[in-house]
């Protein structure tokens, strides 16, 4: 008899474990995890502060000595609509010319980039956002390709002044001269096309496009890793993507 008692208390108490443990599973209790209530505001407000934080690490990157010239993701080739003129420099025997041109290309992007911060910070203040948490759920890159999309006009318009300067500090068109001089001079004699590119233009661009490269990468570091979200906004809106 006490046996079966034993076993009847035994039965029972196994029985309310395993009510306890299913109640616990099927209903978490308060100790649980939270979702982070996050509004459109604030997300907004977290991505722009992503995209200040992008481009201050950018121009940091770029604005230095060889910042475009020794990275090869962002460097300045060779103006593509003007790449016969290079083949015939360097048959032309003016190779070191055209290796101080490219050189000084970059240099001019360098200059230019020291001045850009306040121009993308402005953008990026003024870049309207109606739905945030679409853009923080977008996956990597997907602010800066909508601040590109937004904001490269105005960039450019804005940036063109910037990128004049530059190549005139660095004395730019005393190296592209001779090169160009030289080429169209051939092109009289052959009746060949002359050639004379917009360098400015291009400049303009192809900074832009590495600027953006950049404040990609860095908005990618602050959706991947914690120790890149700097301020407690980056901490709360990029944290709730885990």
């Amino acid at each position: 008899m006490k046996l079966l008692a034993s076993l009847f208390i035994i039965s029972l108490f196994s029985c309310s474990i395993i009510e306890d443990a299913s109640t616990t599973f099927l209903n978490p209790t308060n100790n649980s995890p939270s979702k982070i209530d996050l509004t459109n505001e604030e997300v907004i407000s977290g991505l722009k502060e992503a995209l200040n934080v992008g481009i201050k690490n950018a121009v940091n990157l770029s604005s230095v000595t060889d910042g475009f010239l020794k990275n090869d993701v962002i460097r300045l080739p060779f103006p593509p609509d003007a790449i016969k003129v290079r083949e015939k420099a360097i048959n032309f025997g003016l190779s070191k010319q055209v290796t101080t041109f490219e050189e000084t290309l970059n240099r001019a992007a360098e200059e230019a980039t020291k001045k850009a911060l306040p121009i993308f910070i402005d953008a990026i203040k003024n870049m309207s956002v109606s739905d945030g948490f679409s853009i923080l759920k977008g996956g990597d890159g997907a602010a800066t390709k909508f601040l590109k999309s937004q904001t490269s006009n105005q960039l450019v318009i804005a940036f063109a002044p910037v990128v004049k300067e530059a190549t005139t500090k660095v004395q730019l068109t005393a190296y592209w001269n001779p090169i160009i001089t030289r080429y169209n001079s051939a092109m009289t004699l052959s009746g060949g096309q002359k050639l004379d590119p917009d360098l400015d233009a291009y400049i303009t661009q192809k900074a832009i496009d590495g600027l953006f490269y950049l404040v990609e990468t860095e908005e990618n570091k602050i959706r991947k890793d914690p120790l890149a979200r700097v301020s407690d906004i980056l901490v709360k809106v990029f944290g709730s993507l885990f």
